[in-house]
């Protein structure tokens, strides 16, 4: 009988259940939370590195064009063809996954206007005087960059 008795005292009760229940779910609500906020981060840093690297090289691209004697900034096919603007293959766009580009127009563009299923929009105009191009996210996600304004955050077509 002493023996059935120890091993009913060492039973957790109900009330230290709960407990432990109320403190996981406490946890559980501040981490989840957290984690979010570090994926909606590193979409927003890898869409910042992406987009430097991108426009660096058509930079890169226009400069050596300019030495050539010709400034111009590389067409869409250029763009797109492996070698000749990237050494790689165009990075995904974090936000919808795809890593296509189609073109934008000289509004599209201004606008940063989004649609289709590209990850990326490219504007080029070689007949102005300096030529001008546009490159920018497809995707109004809203990223983790603050408004100037300190209002909201900038959209990903915004970066």
């Amino acid at each position: 009988m002493k023996n059935r008795q120890s091993s009913l005292n060492r039973a957790f009760t109900l009330i230290e259940l709960i407990a432990v229940i109320v403190v996981l779910a406490i946890l559980a609500g501040v981490a989840v939370p957290k984690y979010f906020d570090y994926s909606d981060r590193a979409k927003t840093a890898a869409s910042q590195g992406s987009l430097g690297n991108i426009r660096s090289a058509i930079q890169n691209f226009y400069a050596n064009s300019a030495l050539s004697g010709t400034p111009a900034y590389p067409t869409l096919t250029q763009l797109q063809t492996l070698g000749t603007v990237l050494q790689d293959q165009m990075p995904q766009n974090p936000y919808n996954g795809l890593s296509t580009i189609t073109a934008a127009t000289a509004g599209e563009w201004a606008a940063r206007t989004t649609g289709g299923t590209a990850g990326w929009r490219y504007y080029v105009d070689n007949t102005t005087n300096p030529p001008v191009y546009g490159f920018y996210m497809n995707s109004s996600t809203n990223t983790t960059v603050p408004q100037t304004s300190g209002v909201g955050f900038i959209t990903a077509n915004n970066l």
